[in-house]
């Protein structure tokens, strides 16, 4: 699963590996006026270099039977796609573009067309030899309405298929429709993952890649399993295999773990109580993340009272980021100040608008919304809705909004709820470039607005951000727009979140960043 929240991919529940004795994964808040005292965590897993061969076991949520290998799909089997293919561009640890399957890349004058040199000696797991070709045809992949992609919306706007030149096996040209100075940021998306040239309708059941991995087997919301693929362009890597379990819920998933039965627990952020039972484990211990996931109580501006800019200020102003990372996080992440840009990236804007209740109140009464009452809804779908939803109630009295907190199943939250209901809880992943976390989920229209904010002015900086080739200029106008985010959007962010990864002893360089980890280089240590 992406972050980008697919409901069909939590409808079906597969069968899990079998578990110990059930762990109480529920948690209490200390106390709605004080902090919970900072959970006593590992900050990273094993040191040390792995031994060569083995195989990793990874448990992962249940998914949909229409679960698919095709990584430009909504339904992508997204714990796969880093094993079996390769992008054209990749995000480094550090934040910056890094090369893959194209070795360097530049744009002309105005950034309005963009070249990229293609490495070579690179071939599929079926042998046949990677070049342009295969670049182009992933591009107008994505972009073909039939293939229903989440990253069409992001390119559509900026690259005309029939306009992708292939000068050479190893060139591929993209002219733009509008000049776009971050472009290569946004093939660093998941859904650009490279597939060979005309593999629509196979590459969903086939997987074939440039990856570190191929496809042994692979069931629809079941099991699979990926061998290593000694021919990679970059080398081996260090594991033989890595086998894939579809397991129910998230005490079941520990409960494996603690049993070692699986090493590595996949999209499942662990709750505290859980994370300290697995850290005082022989077999498990926890990875934290350092402010892996963003967290987001959405306000749908075109329902009341939040059609109101001064409500949506308001509401903002009225709580303390401060506190819910306290109270909600135990400590264990950061204040977002409303602002989705995380505080790594080198694109964050730091100024925001100081915790003030009193104006609040004042907004409030301008607006005719005195002793304003709504609803928020929370689920069990992330252990931290909750406690961040009572978190916000605590905080947000004291300018006297009630919010009335309703828990809604967590099967149905994200058809039922997510982007219906005029005030929730959400989560989504942090490494997006600033281009694509601001297009995807801000800019007017996107099926991703969350809020369903529509603004031209922030519109209108996007646009003069990406024509702005001199970066400095171009890092003050991702400024602007997050001083619009901050001040008018619709969307509340208060904290960014280490994400806690249950994980095996065992395993060894398991180093994440964004949603990522190296396929390549994890692996397992014996007699540990």
């Amino acid at each position: 699963m992406s972050d980008i929240h697919h409901p069909a991919r939590r409808s079906v529940l597969a069968a899990g590996v079998a578990s110990a004795a059930s762990l109480g994964a529920s948690w209490l808040l200390t106390g709605c006026t004080g902090a919970a005292s900072a959970p006593v965590l590992p900050a990273a897993v094993q040191k040390g270099a792995p031994d060569r061969g083995g195989t990793l076991r990874i448990a992962r949520p249940p998914a949909s039977d229409a679960e698919t290998l095709d990584p430009a799909s909504a339904l992508s089997a997204y714990e796969y796609l880093g094993a079996l293919y390769n992008r054209l561009v990749r995000v480094a640890a550090d934040g910056t573009l890094a090369p893959d399957l194209a070795e360097s890349w530049e744009p002309d004058a105005k950034a309005s067309t963009w070249t990229f040199r293609l490495r070579k000696g690179v071939a599929f797991h079926d042998g046949r030899a990677f070049t342009s070709a295969d670049a182009a045809y992933t591009l107008r992949h994505i972009l073909d309405k039939a293939t229903a992609s989440p990253q069409a919306a992001v390119l559509a706007p900026l690259v005309d298929p029939a306009a992708l030149r292939t000068p050479d096996e190893h060139t591929l040209v993209v002219p733009l429709k509008t000049p776009n100075a971050e472009f290569p940021s946004l093939l660093t998306h998941y859904n650009c993952y490279v597939v060979p040239d005309g593999s629509a309708r196979s590459i969903g059941r086939t997987g074939i890649g440039t990856g570190p991995f191929k496809l042994e087997s692979f069931a629809p919301a079941g099991p699979g399993r990926v061998t290593a693929y000694v021919d990679h362009w970059a080398g081996r890597p260090v594991l033989d295999a890595i086998a894939f379990y579809s397991v129910a819920d998230m005490s079941a998933r520990s409960n494996a773990l603690l049993a070692g039965q699986v090493d590595l627990l996949s999209q499942t952020n662990l709750d505290f109580a859980t994370a300290r039972v697995v850290a005082a484990s022989d077999r498990a211990t926890v990875a934290r993340v350092k402010n892996a996931q963003w967290y987001v109580l959405p306000m749908l501006t075109t329902e009341k009272p939040f059609t109101d800019v001064r409500v949506r200020q308001a509401m903002k102003l009225a709580y303390d980021p401060e506190h819910v990372v306290k109270v909600a996080l135990q400590g264990a992440g950061a204040a977002g100040w409303d602002n989705p840009v995380p505080p790594s990236d080198p694109n964050h804007f730091s100024a925001h608008p100081a915790h003030d209740p009193e104006k609040a109140r004042h907004l409030l009464k301008q607006a005719g919304q005195e002793g304003l009452a709504v609803d928020l809804y929370t689920s069990s779908y992330d252990p931290i809705f909750t406690p961040m939803a009572l978190a916000y109630q605590d905080s947000a009295k004291r300018a006297g909004i009630r919010i009335r907190v309703k828990t809604a199943a967590a099967d149905s939250y994200y058809t039922q709820i997510w982007m219906k209901k005029p005030l929730m809880a959400t989560y989504w992943f942090t490494g997006r470039p600033v281009d694509q976390l601001f297009t995807q989920i801000f800019r007017s229209g996107s099926s991703y607005n969350e809020t369903a904010w529509s603004d031209k002015a922030f519109d209108a900086v996007l646009d003069r951000a990406r024509r702005e080739t001199d970066d400095t200029k171009r890092r003050e106008l991702y400024g602007e727009a997050q001083t619009l985010v901050i001040e008018k959007g619709g969307a509340m962010t208060p904290m960014f979140a280490d994400r806690l990864v249950g994980i095996s002893r065992k395993v060894r360089g398991y180093a994440e960043h964004g949603f990522e980890f190296d396929y390549r280089g994890i692996g397992l240590k014996d007699g540990v």
